[in-house]
């Protein structure tokens, strides 16, 4: 059995932990480009525009 203090300090221990790690990744997202999500759709795009432009034709026969 643990002491009730024992487990509060934890809980504060944690939480303290948990805040630290909200901060870092709203940091982290905060300095990225504000253009980056567009710049990957395009990327993305042009790499399935590719794939389709590459794709096998069937003969028809």
């Amino acid at each position: 059995m643990t002491h009730p203090d024992t487990h509060l300090a934890l809980h504060h221990q944690r939480a303290a932990e948990l805040r630290a790690q909200a901060e870092t990744h709203r940091l982290a997202t905060s300095a990225r480009r504000p253009g980056e999500l567009r710049t990957r759709l395009g990327w993305t795009l042009v790499e399935v525009g590719l794939r389709l432009a590459a794709a096998p034709k069937p003969v028809i026969a």
